[in-house]
């Protein structure tokens, strides 16, 4: 979509030059409709992302949260009862600042790695507010984490 909208510009740019160029002030017009179009395509792409946004939405269809400007989740308390095992295994992926539950759909289709939860919160990685890492694994017996 970005492309499509990107060579819009490019021609109501040249438009608009020939326009200048030529003195020929109804070619301005021209590029005054071309550009409106390529506005038009990026407020339906956003309306389309911001639909796909939703609770149903599809993978990769907006921004990862790991982007977003979340607040900052604080961890839970040492010594809860149900603080999540420092050995459960959680995924990362590369350059992105969050750790996620296998079956996140932040981290379909791209290669992960897994790391135990306490290396993932010393390298800096923080729960993902999608999967929710810390509440999913405090929730789950002993034994299946």
């Amino acid at each position: 979509m970005l492309l499509i909208v990107l060579l819009l510009v490019v021609a109501a740019a040249g438009v608009l030059a020939a326009a200048v160029g030529t003195g020929h002030p109804q070619w301005a017009w021209y590029s005054v409709l071309l550009s409106a179009l390529a506005v038009l395509l990026l407020v339906l792409d956003r309306v389309r992302r911001r639909r796909a946004a939703a609770p149903g939405r599809s993978v990769g269809s907006g921004p990862e949260p790991e982007f977003a400007d979340a607040p900052e989740v604080p961890e839970p308390e040492v010594g809860r009862g149900g603080e999540p095992a420092a050995d459960a295994e959680v995924l990362v992926v590369d350059e992105h600042p969050r750790y996620h539950l296998t079956g996140c759909d932040w981290i379909a289709g791209q290669e992960t790695i897994p790391l135990p939860l306490a290396e993932a919160r010393e390298l800096g990685f923080t729960p993902c507010g999608v999967c929710a890492p810390d509440s999913t694994l405090a929730a789950r017996p002993a034994g299946n984490r």
